[in-house]
């Protein structure tokens, strides 16, 4: 069997009620770590408790999500960096930027994304990145942070811009738009070298085909890797083994 990680998935959400399940489907799927981003200050109590009930299985991160940064940004963020220090977390994270949804509070979400690369860089973790409508002006934010690790979450972008988040020592996270039809993302990592992915679900968005428009979980991360052998031209097994390799670098799994 493959040895698969989930570097991004939101298992702790509402819509997996059946947690227990879930997680033994991931694992006969050979996915032997799911990691979670969470995306605010109320979700952090939900990453934990299922942290302590899967500790093998699972790993946190915490970090406030764009799409939840507001006027009270800063008191937030103090109280999130507390809770960093308190937990064993493998990475920050979800961060980043999203003009998308929303620009009411892009400068806020700027400093937000600044504040929080600065906690990965003084604790030496990585980060992982949310960029929605916004990746030219996240990687230039993030040039600014010399020695910067982490993952740029569901990617979806240019060659040119992943070549540039390579060339600032980061990783591209592939997630399920691998397998739409029209993404047209298979025609930009024919260029990339395995070297630079891990592998994710973003779990419950965005599954795969044959589920697409279901709700994803951290088993399809298989789907997934079978698309990328299939685009790169090697096996299942090399695929799974060099994702996996990065991913445990890359947040110091164990």
């Amino acid at each position: 069997m493959v040895k698969l990680v989930d570097t991004h998935a939101h298992i702790f959400v509402k819509e997996f009620e059946d947690l227990q399940t879930i997680i033994k489907s991931a694992v006969e799927s050979g996915v032997e770590k799911i990691l979670m981003p969470n995306i605010d200050l109320l979700s952090i109590e939900d990453v934990v408790w299922i942290k302590r009930d899967f500790p093998k299985q699972t790993e946190m991160m915490l970090g406030l999500h764009p799409c939840s940064v507001d006027e009270n940004y800063i008191e937030v963020l103090n109280k999130i960096k507390k809770e960093l220090v308190n937990y064993a977390c493998c990475g920050v994270g979800e961060i980043g930027l999203d003009y998308y949804w929303s620009k009411d509070f892009i400068n806020e979400q700027q400093k937000a994304l600044e504040i929080q690369l600065q906690w990965a860089i003084d604790t030496n973790l990585p980060v992982s990145l949310h960029t929605r409508n916004a990746t030219k002006e996240t990687i230039d934010i993030c040039k600014n942070f010399k020695g910067l690790k982490g993952v740029f979450h569901c990617f979806g972008g240019t060659e040119e811009e992943a070549k540039e988040i390579i060339n600032l020592g980061m990783y591209l996270g592939i997630g399920g738009v691998l397998t739409f039809k029209n993404s047209g993302l298979d025609k930009v990592l024919e260029g990339i070298d395995l070297e630079h992915i891990v592998l994710e679900t973003d779990s419950p968005y965005l599954a795969p085909l044959p589920f697409r428009g279901k709700r994803n979980e951290p088993a399809y991360l298989l789907y997934i890797a079978e698309k990328l052998a299939v685009i790169k031209n090697v096996t299942l097994s090399e695929v799974a083994e060099i994702t996996t390799k990065n991913a445990n670098k890359i947040f110091d799994l164990r």
